[in-house]
């Protein structure tokens, strides 16, 4: 892999680490906030919305740290890659049932908070951020991949 392509993989790896672990300790901070703003989506059964908002963060902050640590990277961003397509849907429906809420994506409770369209545009773009580190992963000696 050229210079060029190792830094793309490294800035895009270390880039989805920093969203991620960001996401999940602001989350991990405030469940029930985080369980409420899941709620508001009107998609999951009242008690699923706990059990989600009480999962998802502690997955987010544990694929996060495994990008930042270059340690299976490819088990981490298919996590994710999953997580951002599931994500995608749930804005998806919102928008579609013109709900005006928060996205609850990164500040429960957020005095500014972030509409569907716009945190639908920014996990557009994170996934394009997997895909490029999924495929410049692959693209890297055999030695140095896991």
């Amino acid at each position: 892999m050229t210079l060029l392509g190792k830094a793309a993989y490294h800035g895009s790896r270390v880039t989805l680490a920093a969203v991620f672990i960001y996401a999940g300790v602001v989350k991990s901070n405030d469940i029930v906030a985080f369980a409420g703003q899941i709620a508001n989506y009107q998609i999951l059964p009242y008690a699923w919305n706990f059990l989600a908002a009480s999962i998802l963060p502690y997955l987010e902050l544990l694929c996060g740290l495994l990008l930042l640590l270059n340690m299976r990277v490819r088990p981490a961003v298919l996590v994710l890659f999953v997580l951002n397509v599931i994500f995608i849907f749930v804005l998806l429906s919102a928008i579609i049932r013109g709900f005006d809420i928060d996205c609850g994506c990164f500040k429960p409770d957020s005095a500014d908070p972030t509409t569907p369209i716009a945190a639908l545009w920014r996990d557009i773009g994170l996934l394009l951020l997997m895909i490029m580190t999924w495929v410049l992963r692959y693209a890297q000696k055999p030695a140095e991949v896991e």
